[in-house]
């Protein structure tokens, strides 16, 4: 049985490593759906080369110049964010790669969540925003989430095989991005394309630039409480600048599992695709020998106050940190425009986890208030 795999955000980072993926096990999977932001030429590329039954392209602009490119194909085209969130309820795939990035991927997960269908998570601000209502709908349809991030897929493959086995904490880790040891009156005069430069990992603008500012890591704080079921304080973050161990987990008997493999996204979205088999690749092998030495230190939370930011949040729940991912976005997007300097990003997210109102339950639609309201007022604050 050919898997249809449904790629929402086929032209991102995730998306094409996923299409890879897919492409050397064409036995295994087919692509079914593919859908972009805005990338119209490379989605009509994908199409083309994988005829998958559907694609969307959220920019309603580009519709015609996608129908015109695929006009001689079987391929059905949709546009604009409705069709988007309407694909994601049809039944025609088996799998969903949730590869969207931002906010932008809450609801076609939640939708297809909501029809019983599996989700491979590539979109951490999903548990983000609304982790509560996300991962209950998952509960409710018997739905597996099955993470993608390289930290939660190593977390889900140390837990394999442990099922009631009590877990003492989890220890994420982060390589510290491309300022690991550099002080604020360093970081002060940071411009993006220095941001965008990872010493370990080829990822896109936004999670590039939350990596450099350590807000990558507490957002998958955020996201593993969820996925795991766990308490703030059994989540720990450790430097751990060669980027070999993905994250560990501590259980009550004081014994560590670890995950480790060269940085390369193609092999958790492998194990995710084809869950709960392992396949074959050819991806390269960690040789032991170099780097021989593995180094973690902690992380330093006086220069990277985002991550302290996303501790809070953490801890106090509720909506904060839906209001802090909206309030990053916006701050992300500011600094990738040159409209604010590097630690403006931080001064922004913490002015407006200030001002938003705190609900400690909220409603699905109390979430989706938050964020609007986080990102109005955070794009107040930015002198465009």
């Amino acid at each position: 049985m050919v898997k249809r795999i449904a790629i929402f955000g086929s032209t991102g980072s995730i998306g094409t490593q996923a299409l890879e993926v897919i492409e050397a096990n064409a036995d295994k999977f087919s692509a079914e759906i593919l859908t972009a932001y805005t990338n119209d030429k490379l989605l009509v590329e994908q199409a083309l080369k994988f005829n998958p039954n559907i694609v969307v392209i959220t920019d309603e602009r580009k519709y015609e110049v996608v129908k015109d490119a695929l006009s001689n194909t079987q391929i059905k085209v949709f546009a604009g964010e409705k069709a988007l969130n309407e694909v994601a309820l049809m039944d025609s795939y088996d799998l969903m790669l949730a590869a969207i990035v931002g906010y932008a991927g809450f609801q076609p997960t939640l939708n297809a969540i909501e029809i019983g269908k599996p989700v491979a998570l590539a979109n951490k601000e999903t548990l983000v925003v609304a982790g509560d209502i996300v991962m209950q709908k998952a509960f409710e349809k018997k739905v597996p989430v099955i993470p993608v991030d390289s930290e939660h897929s190593a977390i889900f493959q140390c837990l394999i095989g442990e099922g009631r086995n009590k877990i003492e904490k989890i220890i994420l880790t982060a390589s510290g991005g491309p300022f690991l040891g550099k002080k604020p009156n360093f970081l002060v005069n940071v411009k993006r394309d220095h941001a965008l430069q990872h010493p370990n990992w080829t990822m896109g603008a936004k999670i590039t630039i939350d990596s450099a500012t350590l807000m990558n890591k507490g957002l998958e704080m955020i996201e593993a409480k969820w996925l795991f079921s766990l308490h703030p304080d059994q989540i720990q973050v450790m430097i751990h600048p060669q980027s070999i161990i993905h994250s560990m987990v501590q259980f009550e008997d004081g014994s560590i599992k670890a995950q480790m493999g060269l940085p390369d996204m193609k092999l958790p979205i492998q194990y995710a695709l084809a869950f709960p088999q392992r396949l074959p690749n050819t991806f390269p092998r960690y040789d032991f020998k170099k780097p021989s030495t593995l180094t973690f230190e902690e992380p330093d939370l006086r220069t990277f106050r985002n991550l302290l930011l996303a501790t809070d949040a953490l801890y106090k729940g509720g909506n904060m940190p839906c209001i802090l991912n909206a309030a990053n976005e916006i701050a992300v997007f500011a600094f990738l425009r040159n409209k604010i300097g590097f630690l403006d990003i931080t001064a922004l997210v913490e002015k407006t986890m200030e001002k938003i109102d705190f609900i400690e339950t909220p409603t699905l639609d109390e979430y989706l208030e938050s964020d609007a309201e986080a990102r109005e007022y955070a794009a107040s604050l930015i002198q465009l």
